[in-house]
């Protein structure tokens, strides 16, 4: 029986396999992608010196994975399946032009049933921490906007996503132009009571960050579908909206995880080893 751990160093996507016939050793070449079953193990790659301890736990954690992607998944069903939501008033917004390098203004008002491109379409609000008592961008919201602004492009072919804050438009282009928030559409609540009715904002002006969707109802009036917030429960501050960030997700991924990183507006210079 082939040993995975004897094969060849081959190239990433060829290896070699031997067919005797008439007596005679015959080399081929065949395509040989990673994600087979090999001696029982599901393989994520085609290294050759990877221990049978690894290769057990592994597969342990492969296992381990799949479940929670089902578990994701039941969640999603579970928040799919959501009854209505209320009907809520149709906010008023103030925004400056859609070109971030052009003037702030002229100022004009969106209402929330406006920003839905179409009926079937859900709006996705990011409530980021900025305005009133919050006088300094949240770091931790601009290392959020930084990828839902990357990610605009993509989350457009089948939502409208914005960001709200509590600060005037013109206050949040510049700090977007320092970021160059270029795709995702800035909105400030102005004076509405937005932020406080979703949760993201108490009476003294303090702020939290959450996430936020609306659907539109039959009659043209919006409807709040769900909103979550990093507070899960009082033992559970920080994590409710993890998921929607792969900041975290990608550092989850390393021998030292997340540890205790928090974002900043400004790291200071990499050393990159040189030789």
């Amino acid at each position: 029986m082939c040993t995975y751990g004897a094969r060849e160093r081959f190239s990433s996507d060829q290896a070699a396999t031997s067919l005797q016939a008439n007596g005679r050793t015959t080399n081929i070449e065949v395509n040989v992608m990673a994600s087979q079953t090999i001696e029982g193990t599901f393989r994520q790659t085609n290294l050759p010196d990877e221990s049978s301890e690894y290769l057990v736990k592994r597969e342990e954690l492969r296992r381990a994975e799949i479940d929670l992607m089902r578990q994701q998944e039941r969640v999603a069903e579970m928040r799919r399946h959501l009854p209505h939501g209320p009907a809520v008033q149709d906010y008023e917004f103030q925004e400056g032009p859609r070109d971030l390098d052009a003037s702030d203004a002229p100022i004009r008002s969106v209402r929330l049933s406006q920003l839905f491109t179409a009926p079937d379409r859900a709006v996705i609000v990011y409530h980021m921490m900025f305005g009133k008592r919050q006088t300094s961008p949240c770091p931790m919201c601009t290392a959020w906007v930084d990828v839902f602004n990357g990610l605009a492009i993509h989350l457009e072919q089948k939502v409208d996503p914005v960001v709200v804050v509590a600060a005037d438009p013109a206050t949040v282009r510049a700090h977007a132009r320092s970021r160059g928030w270029n795709r995702v559409r800035l909105l400030s609540a102005g004076d509405s009571t937005f932020k406080y009715d979703l949760g993201s904002e108490d009476r003294e002006g303090n702020q939290d960050s959450t996430v936020s969707v609306f659907t539109l109802g039959n009659d043209g009036m919006p409807r709040h579908f769900y909103s979550a917030h990093p507070a899960m429960s009082p033992e559970i501050r920080e994590r409710g909206i993890d998921l929607l960030n792969p900041i975290w997700n990608f550092l989850d991924l390393t021998p030292r995880g997340r540890e205790d990183f928090v974002a900043k507006l400004q790291y200071p210079p990499r050393q990159v080893r040189e030789g």
